[in-house]
């Protein structure tokens, strides 16, 4: 293997690599989330049935009013140009959605935010790790060290390991922790035409990708410490 093509490849799918994770980090398009169902007789319920529009991710939680359509799940209702002007939003690791404090007892409010922290951290790590790994390839590359190289792939690697454990987290909190079938029950109480609709979004889908790359990159670093150390002998 050329040391040439090694570490092209190896840059070119660490920055890959990083700009998923830092795009996957800032967005908050994780969990997109659609409460449909009118609830009171008022006024500005007529004219249609209204929907409440939900996305989060590490940083914000964001909400917004829409009218009901025919793909009321659709990520494109939560494309940046077909948000209402107007939303409200909240800090996303002390409201994770459903947990709202005024709606949940305070012990299910709380194992939800313990939960969140811990995912917050695994997140953290996995940024810092990542950014941390590009640091020493970039310094590997002009006194072509080999303990350098050796280095920032490891390190990317435990990015990729990191982000991995943050995606199983999260999948586990949308499938089990959010528990969204007793928030729906509580909800069809006072509106018994009440629905949720929960799926993915972009932002979750780029951090395995992310994944993929920061390990391929990891292992091509790594190999190419391997063959500049063995030259050197």
């Amino acid at each position: 293997m050329k040391l040439s093509v090694g570490i092209f490849f190896g840059g070119f799918f660490a920055a890959l690599g990083v700009l998923l994770f830092l795009v996957a980090f800032g967005t908050d398009y994780w969990l997109l989330a659609t409460e449909i169902g009118k609830c009171s007789k008022a006024p500005e319920d007529i004219g249609g049935e209204k929907a409440t529009f939900h996305h989060e991710g590490f940083f914000w939680r964001c909400w917004f009013s829409g009218k009901v359509g025919e793909h009321n799940s659709s990520m494109w209702k939560f494309w940046y140009t077909n948000q209402s002007p107007s939303k409200n939003c909240t800090h996303a690791y002390l409201s994770p959605f459903p947990h709202i404090r005024d709606e949940h007892n305070s012990t299910s409010y709380d194992s939800a935010v313990i939960y969140r922290g811990f995912w917050t951290v695994l997140m953290l790590l996995g940024v810092l790790t990542i950014v941390m790994a590009s640091f020493f390839i970039i310094c590997a590359a002009p006194f072509a060290s080999h303990i350098l190289y050796k280095t920032g792939g490891g390190f990317y690697i435990i990015a990729g390991v990191l982000f991995s454990l943050v995606v199983v987290m999260y999948v586990i909190w949308v499938q089990a922790v959010a528990d969204l079938e007793n928030y729906t029950n509580m909800k069809k109480l006072d509106c018994p035409d009440f629905a949720v609709y929960v799926r993915y979004g972009w932002s979750f889908m780029l951090a395995p990708i992310g994944v993929f790359f920061a390990l391929l990159a990891g292992m091509l670093f790594l190999l190419v410490g391997r063959a500049i150390y063995l030259r050197s002998d």
